[in-house]
């Protein structure tokens, strides 16, 4: 089972990576308007050490953007989970923030914090990627059986230990499924920032010096970078849900 979970997904990635071969190929596109796979080992060589430092410096903007999305979206889940009038307070709020595109918001931050660029960068990470897991976190606790609670407050029971027990155990399905899609939204947000301002560090940086000199393939080459580190951290988070709600996941025959 583990082996067929390993084989398809790398499978279904050489596939994707044969049919880009074969577009380019049909279309005759050169590597100036299209590269292709075969033009990203080259590029990998040539400029291994700035993937490394920079894809490095991408991750670590990146997970900590999603670490602060993590505490601040459960608290504030928790918040409107428990308390109906602050769920229909902060919902529409919410809402219109997280429909103002972050592309926008990029370079109101980057001047008000003129020169913090490892703060702007975790900033607007955070910024993108904490609303699905409030949302998550809410829902979850808001759909709790109200028997549940009653029998706990009559224990005695505060709402924490409510949380604690009852809550976070039901929730922790929902969570997981928020920050996969959490973590894909803090890559967005880290590389907005590296790209609308530049600050020479990141891959977006890199990526930006590729535009600039027309080298596609570098491009391309970071496009596949960012989508590497993107599929690592989301089967990082695979473990986690396998160790904390492997429970919850249906078996299938």
């Amino acid at each position: 089972m583990n082996l067929k979970k390993i084989a398809i997904p790398t499978i279904a990635i050489i596939v994707f990576l044969l049919l880009w071969e074969l577009l380019v190929w049909a279309n005759g596109w050169p590597n100036f308007v299209m590269a292709s796979p075969s033009d990203l080992g080259p590029a990998y060589t040539r400029y291994w050490e700035l993937f490394l430092i920079n894809g490095w410096q991408t991750l670590w903007r990146t997970v900590a953007g999603l670490a602060l999305a993590i505490v601040f979206g459960t608290a504030l889940g928790m918040i409107m989970g428990f308390s109906r009038t602050m769920r229909d307070a902060l919902y529409p709020l919410l809402v219109g923030f997280n429909a103002v595109p972050k592309a926008t918001v990029v370079p109101i931050i980057a001047l008000m914090f003129v020169g913090a660029h490892d703060f702007n960068t975790v900033l607007i990470a955070f910024m993108i990627s904490f609303f699905p897991i409030a949302v998550s976190v809410s829902i979850g606790l808001s759909t709790l059986e109200p028997e549940y609670r009653d029998i706990l407050r009559s224990l005695g029971a505060s709402k924490m230990t409510i949380f604690w027990k009852i809550a976070l155990p039901k929730t922790l399905p929902e969570f997981f499924g928020a920050l996969k899609v959490a973590v894909t939204l803090a890559f967005i947000g880290t590389n907005l920032m590296e790209i609308v301002s530049p600050h020479g560090r990141g891959l977006g940086a890199l990526f930006d010096s590729g535009r600039t000199n027309s080298d596609y393939p570098l491009m391309f080459a970071v496009l596949i970078a960012l989508a590497f580190l993107g599929i690592v951290l989301y089967y990082v988070v695979v473990a986690l849900e396998k160790v904390f709600a492997g429970w919850a996941e249906r078996q299938e025959t």
